[in-house]
């Protein structure tokens, strides 16, 4: 089927055009340019003035809609991939919790069924196990009972059970965890550093040895520390001075406050930073009570100030944030311009997951995965592949 996208403010890696038109055939773009594009019996779909975005890439997102990946359950799979789409994600990486070998193991055979049947929502990029090879002081809001140190054996039959594993979060200073890094790297599986308390030292070796990537930066991991008399830079401030390291942040303006996502924005460039909803179930779902990670066996939290909190209100549980706000918070918080924020949540994710090849940008011969959004980055329809699988209102008309 022939598309032809008219009347949109296309935001491409060069510039925005306005009266933009885009021509989409098989799924993919074939044509991009301001005016008009002769395509004779394409069907008009018309953007209405709005921005013509490429399709948000959300690499960390553990729920949302009221379920979450650790369900094991192909519907949480599928109903998590629609709720994003309705906020303009087009591609996302279900996201595990810290969890028995036999839990991973069922993550894997969930994921091939859900990709299988998954026509509606935001399309899979892989899977991210986050864990559970955490430093137990930065756990966070992962269950102290499943943190362990890398285990070749374990990991080794994790990554031979499936093709699907595209990343792996770990904290590097553990023993064995180089190694780690260095079999994941050797199996094509991104490496990133989380839930550490590595200093500045274990990140270079890191690096060295196939890390690439610092996991929600800030979040559940060490700043300056003291040893004895001395002081030690931490991941973050490693993050910082590294150039060759990415970061994905959490935008949603509670767990990095806008001075701190104008801080990131400054050191890292848009080139290096991903932006990530982390989103739980309670992601575009109401405040009240909820639970973080398997609605049996999960955390018991509660949802307020659009935020997860543990239920004593001493630390957050989680984001409930969607790719939406990360942009809108970008601009209006950080101070971003509004390209360079759209980079941050399509570009370089693509590029960070191998995936650049094919989406990620507004470019002939790429996926036609869309996202058209109006000023006040409400998002109006999400496209995958041509195809919408999101509208807020019926911009279609006869061609």
């Amino acid at each position: 089927m022939n598309t032809k996208i008219i009347n949109g403010r296309a935001i491409t890696p060069y510039r925005i055009i306005d009266n933009c038109c885009l021509l989409v055939i098989d799924g993919k773009i074939v044509d991009i340019r301001q005016g008009d594009i002769d395509a004779p019996g394409a069907e008009i779909f018309d953007a209405g003035g709005r921005y013509v975005s490429p399709g948000f890439i959300d690499l960390h997102v553990h729920g949302g809609g009221g379920h979450d990946f650790m369900d094991n359950t192909v519907e949480a799979y599928l109903a998590i991939a629609e709720t994003h789409a309705r906020y303009g994600t087009t591609t996302l990486c279900p996201t595990t919790l810290t969890a028995e070998k036999a839990d991973l193991l069922k993550t894997l055979e969930i994921y091939e069924q859900a990709d299988r049947r998954n026509s509606r929502g935001a399309q899979f990029a892989g899977l991210h196990l986050e864990g559970p090879y955490f430093a137990l002081n930065q756990r966070g809001a992962q269950d102290p009972k499943y943190i362990r140190n890398p285990d070749p054996s374990e990991y080794r039959e994790i990554l031979a059970a499936s093709p699907h594993i595209r990343r792996w979060s770990a904290a590097p200073e553990l023993p064995g965890a180089l190694e780690f890094g260095c079999y994941l790297r050797s199996q094509g599986v991104l490496a990133a550093v989380a839930h550490t308390d590595a200093v500045y030292e274990d990140v270079v070796e890191a690096i060295e040895n196939g890390y690439t990537l610092a996991t929600h930066l800030y979040s559940g991991m060490s700043g300056v520390t003291r040893r004895e008399c001395f002081r030690y830079a931490g991941v973050i401030e490693a993050a910082y001075l590294l150039d060759e390291m990415d970061v994905e942040i959490i935008a949603d303006g509670i767990h990095l406050p806008a001075p701190l996502l104008r801080m990131v924005h400054k050191f890292k460039g848009a080139h290096r930073i991903a932006l990530i909803t982390d989103a739980m179930r309670g992601a575009g779902m109401p405040p009240g009570e909820s639970v973080l990670g398997n609605k049996d066996t999960g955390l018991k939290v509660i949802i307020e100030d659009g935020v997860a909190k543990l239920p004593d209100r001493s630390s957050f549980a989680g984001s409930v944030a969607t790719a939406d706000r990360l942009v809108r918070n970008m601009v209006q918080l950080a101070g971003v311009s509004l390209p360079e924020a759209i980079q941050m949540i399509t570009a370089t994710p693509a590029r960070i997951m191998g995936i650049y090849d094919r989406k990620g940008s507004l470019t002939i011969g790429k996926d036609a995965d869309m996202v058209i959004f109006d000023e006040k980055f409400t998002v109006k329809t999400t496209i995958v592949k041509g195809g919408t699988i999101y509208t807020a209102a019926d911009h279609r008309k006869a061609g």
